[in-house]
């Protein structure tokens, strides 16, 4: 099992977390499953870019991005080289460290 780390975030995870993943889990996924509400607008169907986040470490041990997540990643708040569509992004079995940006292009939270 993988360990990603969650950087601090106001609203998702104010004081970091890790939290463990098998292989094979997407990170939005294994977020979800441990109580870390990131947004996935679309339900993980790859169709939005609200689960976006920047893996600042362990990057190349994800799967390759396709096109549709790379021309969706294009409309992404905060693109960075290493962002990724979490929902899009399956573990392998090194450690992560991942960053939850600020803002996303959400305009229609569920929660206010």
């Amino acid at each position: 099992m993988a360990v990603i780390k969650i950087l601090p975030h106001p609203e998702y995870c104010p004081n970091g977390a890790e939290v463990k993943a098998p292989a094979g889990t997407s990170i939005c996924e294994a977020l979800l499953d441990n109580g870390i509400q990131i947004e996935h607008a679309c339900d993980m169907s790859c169709a939005c870019t609200t689960c976006h986040v920047v893996v600042r470490e362990g990057f190349n041990s994800l799967n390759e991005m396709d096109e549709n997540e790379e021309d969706l990643l294009d409309r992404a708040w905060g693109l960075e080289p290493n962002s990724r569509l979490s929902c899009q992004a399956i573990v392998a079995q090194k450690d992560l460290v991942v960053e939850i940006p600020k803002y996303s292009i959400n305009h229609a939270k569920e929660t206010h």
